[in-house]
């Protein structure tokens, strides 16, 4: 069994033998039909997961590495709000007339701001101290611009993620306010383990830990029965996660720069609702 999957089961045993429901007050989602999107939750989880042990990936369900850092890249690579550059379709249901997602994610990482080194945007910034200031306490980056959140789509979930190099290990902390169990969780943990395992190679550390930290850890009421049948399954073991040794500069990673080997996963026969 695969840590990650222990994570996962135990985090959704929590939530629904622990966790608040929130049915007796108004909601802001809704279904594809109009009816609300209720959740049961659970405040303040924090998981960790040590990358030197092995890669956090579920397997009581298929996750798609390459899609998911194809949408990180998007973000953190290519700052970019406009859903026709990505290579899925997972940010369409919040796309406006102009297929953007208004001042959201990657167009806030992509601001640029006057340092004493120079003009940098927050990607950049921390490209810089990793390589040229690693004892820095004061690497970070945060998509929540309160400024702007009145031209965003949908308010940043995954908002913050702090770095720190202790002796040549990068260790990462994911902030996140809102996470929706079962559509989100093992799609963002590997998002941001990849992350962090790109950032530690151009910066010349080993990679350490990946802390999650959310807020807000939550099952929607549709996906109930779906949660229940995952965490009743039993899990395959982690797979080896390989990422290309070649490759020096963050911008130059591909999608095709990552690999699993060994990856088994239970498939997941049936369409999951989407709440926006």
């Amino acid at each position: 069994m695969s840590y990650a999957d222990q994570v996962f089961i135990q985090n959704c045993k929590d939530i629904l033998s622990k966790g608040v429901w929130d049915t007796d007050r108004p909601v802001r989602p809704k279904w594809e039909d109009g009816t609300p999107a209720h959740t049961v939750k659970r405040f303040g989880v924090i998981n960790r997961y040590d990358l030197r042990e092995e890669f956090p990936i579920i397997t009581v369900r298929k996750q798609f590495l390459k899609s998911a850092v194809d949408e990180l890249l998007w973000i953190w690579q290519k700052k970019s709000n406009d859903v026709s550059q990505l290579n899925s379709h997972v940010w369409d249901a919040w796309a406006d007339e102009q297929g953007t997602i208004g001042k959201a994610y990657g167009y806030q990482l992509g601001v640029k701001h006057r340092y004493p080194e120079g003009e940098m945007d927050q990607v950049d910034r921390v490209l810089f101290d990793l390589k040229h200031n690693p004892t820095s306490r004061r690497i970070l980056t945060n998509l929540y611009n309160h400024h702007d959140l009145n031209e965003m789509a949908l308010y940043p979930c995954a908002y913050s993620m702090t770095f720190n190099v202790s002796g040549n290990t990068l260790n990462a902390i994911l902030n996140q306010r809102s996470q929706d169990m079962l559509t989100a969780n093992g799609w963002n943990v590997m998002q941001y383990a990849v992350l962090t395992h790109m950032l530690a190679q151009v910066s010349g550390l080993e990679v350490g830990e990946l802390v999650h930290v959310i807020a807000d850890a939550h099952i929607y009421d549709r996906h109930v029965p779906v949660v229940e049948e995952l965490i009743a399954r039993t899990p395959f073991d982690a797979p080896k996660f390989i990422l290309d040794p070649s490759v020096t500069d963050f911008y130059d990673f591909t999608p095709a720069s990552v690999k699993l080997e060994g990856y088994q996963a239970h498939a997941l026969d049936q369409k999951i609702p989407v709440a926006v």
